[in-house]
Parts: C-alpha cells; sequence; structure tokens
C-alpha cells in the first residue's frame, strides 16, 4: 500500500511523488517524459509536481498530457515564480499554469522562493484562488526557519500546507532546525532532487554498501532516506521506465539502524545551524 502524509488540513497524499524539473525543455522528448510520468502514476506515484519555471511552462504541458484522462486520481503541484507573487501577479499566473496544465485546479500551489513581494501579498493573492476554486491549497518552497515563522505572523499565514525544500544525504541543514520546527507546525516537509544532482552522492560507498544489502540501487536508497521521516513527501524524477519503477519500489524499503548509522557516517547531520541549500 502506498504510505501517505497528512497535510494540515488532513488531507492524505502519497509520501512518494513524482519532480519533473527539465522535463518540457525539449519538444522532442515530451512523450517519452508523458508516459514515464504514466508509468509512475500507475505504480501509485501519483503526486506530481512541476512549476511555471519549468521548461518555460513546457514541463506543465508534459504533465497535462501525462494526466489526460485521469485526473481526479493525480495530487497536481505548480509553483509561482516570485516575480510573480504580486496580488495581481498570481492569478494572473495561476490561470497560465491552469490552461497548460488543461485543468481547471492544482491541488497545491507554492510560492517557487522568496521574491520582492511582501508575503502578505501573495498569500491574499493564494486564498482568493482557494475561494474561487483555482487551487485546493498553497505553500511555500525554499523558505527557511525566519521566512517561515515570518509567514505565520501574516494573516493566514497558518494555512501553509506545505515547505519543499532541497533535502538529500549531501544536503541535511534542515534537520538541525527547519525540519524539526515543520513537525511541530504539522507542515510537511516536500523533498527535492532527493538523490541529489550530477550523480555525485549515487557514487557514496556508504550508500553502495546499505543498496548491496537491500537488493536496490544507491538512488533507491537515498529515496528510502529521506522517506525515513514520516512527515517528508519525496518527488524524484524519472524519465527512463527501468528508473521509475526503480523510484516507486523505493517506497518500500526500510533502512535498519545500521544502514542509517553507516549513512550518518559517511554523510554527517548538521552539528549547527546551515544557510538553507538551494539548487
Amino acid at each position: 500500500m502506498t504510505r501517505t502524509v497528512a497535510l494540515p488540513d488532513g488531507t492524505a497524499v502519497p509520501a512518494l511523488g513524482q519532480g519533473t524539473w527539465h522535463m518540457g525543455e525539449r519538444g522532442s522528448a515530451a512523450k517519452t517524459e508523458a508516459t514515464a510520468l504514466r508509468l509512475g502514476i500507475d505504480l501509485g506515484m501519483t503526486l506530481i509536481d512541476t512549476a511555471e519555471m519549468y521548461g518555460n511552462g513546457g514541463s506543465e504541458e508534459v504533465v497535462a498530457q501525462a494526466i489526460a484522462g485521469q485526473r481526479d486520481k493525480i495530487f497536481l503541484v505548480s509553483k509561482v515564480y516570485p516575480h510573480n507573487a504580486s496580488r495581481d501577479g498570481v492569478p494572473a499566473a495561476c490561470e497560465r499554469s491552469l490552461k497548460r496544465l488543461n485543468t481547471d485546479r492544482i491541488d497545491l500551489y507554492l510560492l517557487h522562493w522568496r521574491g520582492s513581494h511582501p508575503l502578505a501579498e501573495t498569500v491574499a493573492a493564494f486564498e482568493k484562488l482557494k475561494e474561487s476554486g483555482k487551487i485546493r491549497d498553497w505553500g511555500v518552497s525554499n523558505f527557511d526557519v525566519s521566512d517561515m515563522q515570518e509567514l505565520m505572523g501574516i494573516k493566514q499565514g497558518a494555512a501553509c500546507a506545505t515547505n519543499q525544500v532541497l533535502y538529500h544525504p549531501d544536503s541535511r541543514g534542515i534537520e538541525h532546525d527547519l525540519l524539526p520546527w515543520c513537525l511541530q507546525h504539522r507542515i510537511p516537509v516536500m523533498a527535492y532532487s532527493p538523490v541529489g544532482q550530477a550523480g555525485r552522492l549515487l557514487r557514496s560507498a556508504a550508500l553502495r554498501d546499505v543498496a548491496k544489502r537491500h537488493e536496490a540501487t544507491p538512488a533507491q536508497i537515498a529515496i528510502a532516506w529521506g522517506l525515513r521521516h514520516p512527515h517528508v513527501i519525496s518527488i524524484p524524477k524519472a524519465v527512463d521506465p527501468e528508473h521509475v519503477r526503480q523510484n516507486a519500489a523505493a517506497g518500500d524499503i526500510t533502512l535498519t539502524e545500521q544502514d542509517l548509522a553507516e549513512i550518518d557516517a559517511a554523510h554527517p547531520p548538521p552539528r549547527g545551524k546551515q544557510s538553507l541549500g538551494m539548487l
């Protein structure tokens, strides 16, 4: 059974979803990318994360292909650029995303990172979209503890449903303060790039050793490692069908204390406050 994580309003979403960063950048690859997403959906990864930034909207168009005819089983996440996050800019950006996604609603709409527009304006615009049914929930991305605290002080800021941040064994800074803070406030963390970038993490001897014991790949171990937290949602990206299957199977891996100790030894947890990792 697919494990779920509860959003603050009680909505259960899959703990393991699919990312789409770098999809939609080449028209020739769109069909292959949509096919991969559909396979992931069939395997239970029905949470799909995209953004207006990815492929300049191309990623959302790929997602539209993938979810055509099965929108109601999908939990759809998209993100608004900071420069579009004004009172008037948010609804306009949302309309463009809805058109590209070929849907009438986005389940979770995130502010991609902080920009120059006041948070209070962005939140007010998000809440208006909720009232109109264009979005179901809203959240943020790349917010550190100080940003989250500021958000909580804004009218309706406590309605934030998630914070999407970089999190993998080589980027653990959030464990010091942000992860505990979000847990305390019952705001799930969505981990992007859970297997790192450019393959460096996947060459880790510790991850390889743990993978051998589980008859798995280092990427699967990295995903399972993030999912050890019951309030973390992981959104790995894959275009190759075999990688999609491996990602889905990673949700069934339970790491032992020995596994976690070996990973800690090679990829130490933070000893103090670190600046928020971002890609």
